[in-house]
């Protein structure tokens, strides 16, 4: 059975939506982890979801809430 989100998803303004694919360096497994678009939660529960890009290949899509990077300097 899948584990239920424990992020109330209607209570975040805006959502990172990232491509997540898992690779082999050196021995090591790894992840790359792109952001590919952003989701809204709405007052019924359900996402609104907005693609900027779209995964190929088997990629994983993980939404989550959003946080700003840091500008570089």
């Amino acid at each position: 059975m899948a584990k239920k989100s424990t992020v109330d998803l209607s209570a975040h303004e805006r959502l990172g939506v990232y491509s997540v694919r898992n690779y082999e360096k050196d021995g090591e497994e790894k992840s790359k982890w792109t952001q590919i678009g952003t989701a809204f939660g709405c007052k019924d529960g359900s996402l609104n979801v907005v693609l900027d890009h779209v995964p190929l290949g088997g990629a994983t899509i993980n939404i989550r809430p959003f946080r700003e990077r840091p500008a570089a300097e």
